[in-house]
C-alpha cells in the first residue's frame, strides 16, 4: 500500500433508530493512525454512514496529511457512488453531508472504493462500540494503540474504484456562525462577556489547519474578500441581516478607498451579495476596475428575522432563552430567521460556484461578516468557536487561494492599510 487509507461505517438500530458511526485512518503501512467514532441519537444508516466519512477525513486532515493520496474504502454502496459522482444525491438531507464531505475530500487525492461489509469490521465494531457505549449512558473513548495492521489488501477490482468528488462539489457545513454588519463585530467573543459558547463537533479527533507548504503545484484561484462600509445600523452596534440600510457618507468613503487599492489588484471578476450596501460598496470597486458586477443571492448576511435592528443587549433581555439556544446550537434560528447551518450552506454553495466558474483567476467577493467568517473558517478547517476568535472590520480585506491538488490558504486577513490612503 502507497497511500493512506480511511475506512468508514455507520449504522442505525430501526432506521431511523439510535445511530453511529465508526472511522479509522490507515497509514501506507498499514498500522491504525486515527480513529473516530460516535454516538448521533436518532438517525438513518446513510446519515450515519455519510458522518462517519466524515469523520474519517476529518480525522485524516487532523494529522496534517492535506494533499497526500487517499483511498476511502466503504461498504455502503450509496456514499461511495454518490461521492464518485455516478449516482445522483435526490434525499434532500443527504445534500449537506455530501457536500461538506466533498470538500473535505478536495484537500486529498481521493480514490473511492466500495468493499463488502465482511471487509470493513473495524469501522463498523468503532460504530457498534460508540452505540453500546451511548446505550450505557458514556462516550465512547479509543483503545486503540494504533499498531493495528490492515486485514487484507486493496481491492484489485478497477471496476470499484474511481477519483473525483460528490457530484454536487460544495463543501462542510458550518456547525457555527455568527456575526452582523456592526461597527465591532457583535458576536466578537469579547463582547460576550465570560459566557463561553458552546458547539457540537463531528468528531472527537482535533482538526488542524493547513499552512502554505503543501506540494500543491496547480494555479490558484483566488478569493479576495470585501466586507461593506459601514451604514447607520453598523455605527449603532444593531444586527444587520436582511434588511438593507443603505452606506453612510463614511461608509461611501470607505468603499472609494478599497476600490482605488483594488484598482491595481488585475481582478478577473467582481461577484456580490444581492444586499445594497454590499452592492454599492461593489459598484464603487466596479467603477474603478471597469468590471461588471455579478450577483450571488447566497452571499447575503443571515437573516436575523425578529431581531434584525435591534441590539445585543435589547435580545438578551427581550429573548434570553432564543438567545441562548441560538448561540449554543447551529442549527437554531432566530425568531423568523434563519439558523447559521442553513447560512452555512448556502455560502458553501456560492463558494463553489465562484471556484467552478473562474478556474485560476482572481475574483473579488463583496459581503458581509458572516459569509466572510465562514469563509476564512472552512479554509483554515478550524472549530466553530473560531468564528468568535476572529475580528473584522468594516471595508477590511482578506484573500484565500485555493488549490485544486491542495489545501486552500489564508494569504490576507482583515486588512485595513487602504482605509489610512488620503481620498
Amino acid at each position: 500500500m502507497t497511500s493512506y487509507s480511511i475506512e468508514a461505517d455507520g449504522g442505525s438500530r430501526g432506521n431511523p433508530g439510535p445511530a453511529g458511526y465508526g472511522a479509522v485512518v490507515y497509514a501506507p503501512d498499514g498500522t491504525v493512525v486515527a480513529e473516530a467514532a460516535e454516538s448521533i441519537g436518532v438517525t438513518t444508516n446513510n446519515v450515519a454512514e455519510y458522518r462517519g466519512l466524515i469523520a474519517g477525513l476529518t480525522a485524516l486532515s487532523g494529522l496534517g496529511l492535506d494533499g497526500v493520496p487517499v483511498e476511502v474504502r466503504m461498504d455502503s454502496k450509496l456514499v461511495i457512488e454518490q461521492m464518485a459522482g455516478r449516482w445522483k444525491i435526490k434525499n434532500e438531507g443527504l445534500r449537506p453531508l455530501a457536500t461538506e464531505a466533498a470538500a473535505l475530500a478536495r484537500r486529498f487525492r481521493v480514490t473511492w472504493t466500495w468493499i463488502p461489509r465482511e471487509r470493513n469490521t473495524h469501522a463498523d465494531a468503532l460504530a457498534n462500540e460508540a452505540m453500546d457505549a451511548a446505550a450505557r449512558g458514556e462516550k465512547w473513548t479509543s483503545t486503540s494503540t494504533h499498531t493495528t495492521t490492515r486485514l487484507f489488501d486493496p481491492d484489485p477490482d478497477p471496476a470499484r474504484q474511481d477519483e473525483g468528488q460528490a457530484a454536487d462539489g460544495p463543501p462542510e457545513p458550518v456547525e457555527k456562525a455568527a456575526g452582523t454588519a456592526a461597527e465591532t463585530d457583535l458576536l466578537d467573543a469579547s463582547l460576550l462577556g465570560s459566557r463561553s459558547v458552546s458547539a457540537t463537533t463531528r468528531s472527537s479527533t482535533t482538526v488542524s489547519s493547513g499552512n502554505a507548504w503543501t506540494g500543491a503545484t496547480r494555479v490558484a484561484t483566488t478569493l479576495i474578500l470585501l466586507r461593506h462600509g459601514q451604514t447607520a445600523l453598523s455605527v449603532e452596534k444593531r444586527f444587520s441581516g436582511l434588511g438593507d440600510p443603505a452606506l453612510t457618507e463614511l461608509g461611501e468613503a470607505q468603499a472609494e478607498k478599497a476600490a482605488a487599492r483594488l484598482a491595481a489588484a488585475k481582478l478577473d471578476a467582481i461577484v456580490s451579495s444581492p444586499l445594497g450596501r454590499a452592492r454599492q460598496t461593489a459598484e464603487a470597486v466596479a467603477k474603478a476596475t471597469g468590471l461588471p458586477v455579478h450577483v450571488d443571492d447566497d452571499l447575503r448576511e443571515t437573516d436575523f428575522g425578529v431581531w434584525e435592528g435591534r441590539t445585543f443587549a435589547e435580545i438578551r433581555d427581550r429573548w434570553p432563552h432564543e438567545m441562548n439556544a441560538w448561540l449554543a446550537d447551529p442549527a437554531v434560528a432566530p425568531p423568523a430567521g434563519e439558523s447559521f447551518q442553513a447560512a452555512g450552506h448556502r455560502v458553501q454553495r456560492a463558494r463553489e460556484r465562484i471556484l467552478a466558474g473562474h478556474p485560476g483567476e482572481t475574483v473579488l467577493v463583496v459581503s458581509h461578516v458572516t459569509p466572510i467568517k465562514l469563509l476564512v473558517r472552512y479554509a483554515l478547517n478550524a472549530p466553530p468557536e473560531a468564528l468568535y476568535r476572529m475580528h473584522l472590520d468594516l471595508a477590511c480585506l482578506s484573500a484565500i487561494d485555493y488549490y485544486s491538488d491542495g489545501p486552500s490558504v489564508l494569504r490576507v486577513f482583515n486588512d485595513t492599510a487602504h482605509l489610512t490612503f488620503p481620498r
